[in-house]
């Protein structure tokens, strides 16, 4: 039996009580939905400035009518400090998901991202301390790496930041370590790799590319490839990043104060990715006519990314399941089912 097998036995048999922060977005519904459905008390936060309402909705429809009554929402703003001391009361686990994504958009607007990443950041990390919460894990962010150019990337070898976002992201787990050492507050930092999956936004100008794509050659439109195609990600398929968590969540005392990568390990471009793609929409009956189109590089991007999975697997027990193969497919399938219909 696999650690993450043990550790949802565990969880079963031992409930306890989480917080989630960004509940309703992409990532917070789905281990939402993890932890619902091995009967856990679930405590959720979110604005709704970048979830979603219908997320939530669609947790509940995969749930018994027993376990959603074990989750209780708060429409709240992790830049309130008060709300942070209120959520955090009487919790075990904080999965700390809440933040402003997309290099893009911090270049857009610096501001808003600093006050959501870093000052939020800090008010959640700072009323956990204070309410001795068990256990503290955030999503980190494989920005930290910025111009290093080593291949793959190990966790101790970062280099400068290439945007806005990936300077909050650093500050995270600047901040995280001094909590550490000043207070004995100890919290792991995931290190996210292009993560995909189902109730991923498709829509918008910062949309992620995988769920951007599909819906694109699901209604027949031109997409457009930064660059030459030839620009490569190490995307991580959603189950494997709700593995990490919980055994994050859970790990012992000695493997906390640390930064682990979470992905695949691996490495696909984005020519590839658009071959992957329409391979499974045909897979299912459904012919594309969408063309690829190619424009200048995006600021802010890095050219490789591909993490090392050592750490995470040595310390955590961390084995992602799903290649990106298997990961397309079931993603692929969910828009089909639950995202658009073809007209």
């Amino acid at each position: 039996m696999s650690k993450y097998e043990k550790v949802k036995k565990e969880l079963q048999t031992n409930p306890k009580i989480w917080l989630i922060t960004g509940v309703a977005g992409f990532i917070g519904s789905n281990l939402l939905e993890a932890l619902l459905k091995l009967n856990q008390t679930v405590v959720g936060l979110d604005n709704f400035s970048t979830g979603k309402k219908e997320n939530l909705h669609q947790v509940e429809a995969l749930v018994t009518k027993e376990q959603w009554k074990r989750f209780d929402f708060n429409e709240g703003d992790i830049c309130e400090f008060d709300t942070c001391k209120k959520v955090t009361a009487k919790v075990d686990y904080v999965l700390h998901q809440a933040a402003l994504g997309s290099v893009p958009r911090s270049i857009a607007d610096p501001v808003m991202t600093n006050s959501a990443n870093i000052t939020g950041f800090l008010n959640i990390l700072t009323a956990s301390k204070d309410n001795d919460v068990r256990s503290f894990t955030y999503a980190a962010s494989s920005s930290t790496y910025g111009d290093h150019p080593a291949l793959p990337k190990v966790e101790q070898n970062i280099g400068k930041p290439l945007s806005p976002y990936a300077v909050t992201k650093y500050v995270n787990e600047l901040y995280a370590e001094v909590f550490a050492k000043t207070y004995g507050f100890k919290s792991i930092g995931l290190r996210y790799f292009n993560v995909f999956g189902r109730r991923q936004a498709p829509n918008g100008a910062y949309a992620a590319v995988i769920p951007k794509w599909i819906s694109l050659m699901l209604d027949n439109s031109d997409l457009v490839i930064n660059g030459d195609g030839e620009t490569s990600r190490d995307f991580c398929y959603i189950e494997n990043v709700i593995q990490a968590n919980l055994l994050s969540a859970t790990a012992s005392e000695s493997h906390k104060d640390n930064i682990y990568n979470i992905a695949l390990g691996d490495r696909t471009t984005l020519n590839e990715l658009v071959k992957l793609i329409g391979n499974e929409l045909v897979a299912n009956g459904i012919d594309t006519e969408s063309e690829v189109l190619y424009s200048e590089f995006r600021a802010g991007d890095v050219r490789h990314s591909q993490a090392s999975i050592a750490k995470a697997a040595d310390m955590l027990g961390y084995e992602p399941k799903y290649k990106i193969e298997i990961g397309i497919q079931e993603t692929v399938r969910w828009y089909i089912n639950n995202v658009k219909s073809r007209t």
